[in-house]
């Protein structure tokens, strides 16, 4: 039935490269023109090109022309020709899908074609690779035809000063590794001025081994932490100094918003206990902020309502449910503040600075495209996730490579005593051995072994990953053996020794079957390049965590029954049609938990697109009288709103509420009494308290030169933003990790998780308001004034363990097979999670 299926429907991977080679044959029918052009008419196309763009033209339109011009000058400058294949691979990247094509088949050289075609627009063209070593090589290599043909290459890489950084961007085409794209849009969003911005925005990108990019790497956050260690004594001192302090006298109430304001004479007693002049001089803006919180923490915050003390910690009430939310921590230093009203150890603030997934990053570019050897396992993915189809290119020769089928063994032991076998009988001949593991420990172990039977070889692990290149360029060589682990080498072309075609081409041997059916092709791809000969071979054994989690128990009594011996190997199709479909479980399941993480990321993401967004505003405004104004407004409104309610009397109104919290804000005591306000309606408050936060303003402005007063602004409001986004981003990421126990409660932990982030979000914008509301009105401006980062930030290499955020230490939960997965999904733990447990 399928067999028919597949002869009315015609495969969809078949009908794009009939599509692709009609337009490959447009590329061809331009040969002999440009064969016939000399350098400089051939450098001149890029001129035109550029003409045609600016005039309207579309890119679709140039490109068989600006192919050709890349492919003739490619010959000339590189001594390389792509094939048609290459152009059909280029065409596919053009488009924005993904090119799989496999080892040896010219990557680099096919995306030349779609990178000059886009570069040629102005707007900047991001090749992206796995590792500097590569960026470096094509960057250089590529270069030459780039510059040829009059384009200006970049070079991104890390230890670069902001001033190259920003001339590597400018460029027409930028090479660079995904970590160092992703952290200099972190920073540029955290620069205090916009010329320190290096980065345009975000036009074209091809990534390079992408499966590696978008789907290995694509649960691993970037994250730029902070240095900065906050101190704890300054919650102590204003948690001492509050304590003296009167309600009434010193302070007012406001139990509706759960604020508390300091009076006239609160101020006074806290300048003279803090030995200052005013308490609302810029430079006191941290312990300004740490007295409020002490006064909410000794005075709205109260034990076992809104939180327990429990085991020397402070753990949050739920204000709904009344259960405990172990894991979560107020934000903006609040959770310190009871912690010294309740006098146990301060822990330090959260330091993370700007955080973002390499999901989220490369979503935001115009057109996204990518190529690697190995992409159609994950189709599915690409699609749903980044919107890329992805495109099988044909080989320029057919794939003559042998693949045997797996080898099964009993144990561990028997497997790699034959492994040990197989590579010492084919270096005897002299046939090259690629030996593949999974783990930096098996490559050891193969080592150890081949050191006691003498043979020579090279092990490429990540503890030995500087000579990467080099090593893996020479595992074609005659007798060489080189043990690598699974994703080592990628990007580098394995090309044969003399006399190895006439021994079989290189060996590729599999020690285990990786969880992923894609790293085990990719294995296979380094053997039998260009038509090369090559055979590969898996062992296993039913002791590999692969076989087991997917019960080998059945396999293994089998081979007890047949009393058969550690190493002897079962060699059956069978087999390997059973270790495949394990695959595919496992890659389901992994598929699930990054589609989660997205939805969750989600969330960030579109919260980080506001603030960022609002803080380039900041940054490229000469004034932000309108902005800070906007903020005001939204303060006096909220203020208003909360003690006016629709659904009460105005006699039950309460007015010297909305005074107490204007003066201790935004107001001077006296400028609005309670008695202006009772003659008016809401709408008409907003209007009085809004006219006078004008009259404050004009004052502030004939009194101070504008251009200081126009920095004054830019401190405030960036210091807020920084701050405050600061501490959300910690808070969002305390509420992710304990957001799962919801399940618990029949409630789907993502929508909990949406809604309360909102709100979480929603309370960080009022805070920023009100901050600069405060700040902009009663701050004095001093001379000297400057903006400062709220902390020093450095990059945290993702790929380096141990390098994400260090999280609470919680206790392990004993989850039942039967239990509500704690992931939320629905589903059993052992029908989920616990399928991998």
């Amino acid at each position: 039935m399928i067999g028919i299926l597949k002869k009315i429907l015609p495969n969809s991977n078949e009908r794009q490269l009939g599509r692709l080679q009609k337009i490959a044959d447009q590329v061809e029918a331009f040969s002999d023109e440009m064969k016939k052009k000399s350098d400089e008419e051939l450098k001149n196309k890029t001129e035109e090109f550029k003409s045609r763009i600016e005039k309207g033209e579309k890119l679709d339109k140039i490109l068989p022309e600006a192919f050709a011009v890349v492919r003739e000058a490619a010959e000339r400058v590189l001594k390389m020709r792509p094939y048609p294949v290459q152009i059909m691979g280029a065409v596919s990247l053009h488009e924005g899908n993904i090119s799989e094509m496999k080892t040896g088949e010219g990557k680099t050289l096919t995306a030349t074609m779609p990178v000059y075609l886009n570069a040629l627009t102005g707007k900047g063209v991001h090749v992206i690779t796995v590792n500097e070593y590569l960026a470096s090589r094509d960057a250089e290599e590529m270069g030459e035809l780039y510059n040829f043909l009059g384009l200006s290459v970049g070079l991104n890489i890390s230890g670069l000063s902001k001033e190259e950084k920003k001339e590597a961007y400018d460029a027409d085409i930028t090479y660079g590794t995904n970590n160092e794209f992703g952290f200099d849009y972190l920073r540029d969003n955290m620069v205090l001025y916009k010329e320190e911005m290096v980065q345009r925005p975000l036009h074209y990108a091809i990534i390079d081994e992408v499966d590696s990019v978008l789907i290995d790497e694509a649960r691993t956050p970037l994250i730029i932490s902070g240095s900065a260690e906050k101190s704890t004594v300054l919650y102590t001192q204003a948690n001492t100094f509050v304590r003296t302090l009167k309600e009434e006298e010193d302070y007012t109430i406001d139990i509706k918003t759960k604020n508390v304001q300091l009076t006239e004479e609160g101020i006074t007693k806290a300048e003279r206990f803090f030995n200052i002049d005013n308490l609302y001089d810029y430079k006191h803006v941290a312990l300004n902020h740490h007295i409020n919180q002490a006064l909410k923490a000794n005075v709205i915050m109260l034990r076992d309502t809104d939180y327990v003390v429990q085991e020397g910690e402070v753990v949050i009430v739920d204000q709904f449910t009344g259960r405990l939310m172990a894991g979560r921590r107020y934000s903006d230093g609040l959770h310190q503040a009871i912690e010294a009203k309740e006098g146990l150890e301060i822990q330090r603030e959260s330091m993370t600075l700007a955080t973002i997934t390499f999901q989220n990053y490369f979503r935001m570019y115009e057109k996204l495209a990518g190529m690697t050897g190995t992409a159609k396992t994950e189709e599915e993915e690409f699609r749903n996730i980044y919107n890329m189809n992805v495109i099988v290119i044909p080989t320029n020769r057919p794939i003559i490579r042998e693949d045997n089928p797996d080898l099964v063994y009993k144990s561990t032991i028997g497997k790699f005593k034959a492994v040990a076998e197989e590579i010492a009988e084919r270096h005897k001949k002299g046939q090259p051995v690629l030996v593949g593991t999974v783990a930096v420990e098996t490559s050891e172990l193969i080592s150890d072994v081949l050191k006691k039977n003498k043979i020579p070889h090279n092990v490429l692990n990540a503890k030995n990953h500087g000579r990467e290149a080099e090593i893996i360029e020479n595992a074609g060589q005659r007798g060489v053996v080189t043990i690598a682990t699974n994703m080592a080498g990628r990007g580098t072309d394995i090309k044969l020794g003399e006399g190895v075609r006439e021994l079989g081409g290189l060996f590729i041997l599999g020690t285990e079957r990786h969880e992923s059916r894609r790293i085990d092709n990719q294995l296979r791809g380094r053997s039998g390049r260009q038509g090369d000969p090559g055979a590969s071979r898996f062992y296993i054994s039913m002791e590999d965590e692969l076989m087991r989690r997917f019960g080998s128990e059945n396999m293994m009594n089998m081979m007890d029954r047949l009393g058969m011996e550690e190493d002897q190997p079962i060699e059956s199709k069978l087999v390997s049609r059973a270790v495949e479909s394990a695959q595919k479980r496992v890659e389901g399941n992994n598929f699930d938990a990054r589609k989660q993480l997205l939805q969750y990321d989600d969330v960030m993401r579109q919260q980080r697109e506001v603030i960022y967004k609002q803080r380039a505003e900041v940054l490229e405004s000469d004034n932000l009288r309108e902005i800070v104004e906007e903020m005001i407004h939204s303060v006096v409104e909220r203020l208003v709103r909360i003690h006016t309610p629709e659904q009460e009397i105005e006699e039950d109104w309460n007015l010297q509420a909305i005074v107490d919290h204007a003066n201790g804000t935004f107001m001077y005591e006296g400028m609005v009494t309670v008695d202006q306000l009772k003659k008016l309606d809401p709408e008409e408050m907003i209007e009085l308290y809004m006219e006078k936060v004008k009259e404050i303003y004009d004052e502030k402005e004939q009194q101070i030169e504008p251009e200081r007063l126009r920095e004054f602004e830019k401190v405030i409001v960036l210091r807020s933003v920084d701050r405050k986004w600061m501490d959300h981003i910690d808070a969002m990421d305390q509420l992710r990790q304990g957001i799962h126990l919801r399940a618990y409660g029949q409630n789907d932990p993502l929508r909990e998780y949406q809604f309360e982030g909102f709100q979480m979000f929603e309370d960080m914008v009022a805070e920023i308001e009100e901050e600069v509301a405060t700040y902009v009105m009663k701050a004095q401006i001093e001379s000297n004034l400057q903006r400062e980062k709220v902390a020093e930030g450095k990059a945290v290499n993702p790929k380096e363990e141990g390098s994400t955020k260090k999280k609470p230490v919680r206790k392990k939960q004993d989850i039942k097979r039967n239990d509500p997965c704690p992931c939320g999904s629905g589903k059993k733990y052992k029908n989920c999670h616990g399928a991998n447990a």
